[in-house]
C-alpha cells in the first residue's frame, strides 16, 4: 500500500507547543431565543450523499492490511479532503464573520495556549492552528511513518484520537457556519458524503466519543442531530 503524496504545505503558523487540552469544556452563551432548524438537517440537503447505503462496508479494514497503516491512510485523505473544502470557503470565513470557533448556537471552542490557558480565538485562526498542528504531524516520520519497515509509534493511538477530536471541530464549525455557501457551490452531498465517512470510520476504530459529537447537556454540537438523523437513515450504525 503505498500513501498518496503530501499536501502543498500550509503557511507557519504560530501553535501551542503541546496539543490543547481535551478536558477543556466550551463556553456557553444562554439565549432565550429559537434558533431555526439548520439547512443540513432539512430534506432534500440531509439526504444529499455520493454513496449509497451503510458507510460501514466502506471503512472495513481490507484483507491483509495492517490496521495501523489503514488509520494513518484515511486520516491523510480525511485531512486533505476537508483542507480542500475549507481552503474554498476560507474567504467567507473571517476574523468580522467568525469571531469565535462556533459549532452551535451555544457553543465556541476554545483552544489552549503556551501558557495551558483556555482562549477563544477566531475560527479561521482556530482552524489553521489546528490544520498546520496537523500537517506537521504527517510530516513528521516518527508519528506517520512511510519506510517500510518502520514500526508506528505506541503513542499512535492516543495521538490519532486527538487528530480526529479536532478534524471533527472543524466539520462542526463549517457545518454550523458555512453550509449555506456549501450549497451554493453545490458541494453539499461531497461534503456530506466526507462527513458520514468521517463518522463511520472514526466510530469502528474507536476514534471518536459520542460527547464529541453530541456536546454537553444545554450546549450541543449541532452536527449530534446530524449524527442521530443519519443513524435513523440507516447511513451509519445505531
Amino acid at each position: 500500500m503505498q500513501r498518496a503524496p503530501r499536501p502543498p504545505r500550509r503557511s507557519t503558523t504560530p501553535t501551542s507547543a503541546t496539543f490543547p487540552s481535551t478536558d477543556s469544556l466550551p463556553p456557553t452563551t444562554p439565549t432565550g431565543t429559537t434558533t431555526p432548524k439548520p439547512l443540513y438537517l432539512c430534506s432534500p440537503f440531509v439526504e444529499a450523499a455520493l454513496v449509497k447505503g451503510n458507510f460501514k462496508t466502506i471503512v472495513m479494514l481490507p484483507k491483509y492490511a495492517d490496521v495501523m497503516e489503514w488509520v494513518a491512510v484515511n486520516i491523510f485523505d480525511f485531512y486533505t479532503n476537508l483542507n480542500q473544502f475549507y481552503g474554498v470557503l476560507a474567504e467567507c470565513c473571517t476574523q468580522q464573520s467568525c469571531p469565535a470557533m462556533a459549532a452551535g448556537p451555544n457553543l465556541n471552542y476554545t483552544w489552549i495556549n503556551q501558557d495551558r490557558k483556555s482562549v477563544q480565538l477566531p475560527a479561521p485562526t482556530y482552524v489553521d492552528y489546528v490544520m498546520t498542528w496537523v500537517q506537521n504531524l504527517l510530516d513528521d516520520d516518527n508519528v506517520f511513518p512511510t519506510k517500510s519497515g518502520k514500526e508506528f509509534s505506541p503513542n499512535f493511538p492516543s495521538t490519532v484520537k486527538h487528530v480526529y477530536r479536532q478534524l471533527l471541530r472543524v466539520f462542526a464549525h463549517i457545518y454550523h457556519a458555512h453550509y449555506q455557501q456549501i450549497l451554493h457551490l453545490r458541494s453539499e452531498g461531497h461534503f456530506n458524503s466526507l462527513f458520514a465517512h468521517f463518522l463511520a470510520f472514526g466510530k469502528e476504530y474507536e476514534l471518536l466519543e459520542v460527547k464529541d459529537i453530541k456536546g454537553q447537556p444545554g450546549v450541543p454540537v449541532g452536527i449530534g442531530a446530524l449524527w442521530e438523523k443519519w443513524k435513523e437513515m440507516g447511513i451509519l450504525e445505531s
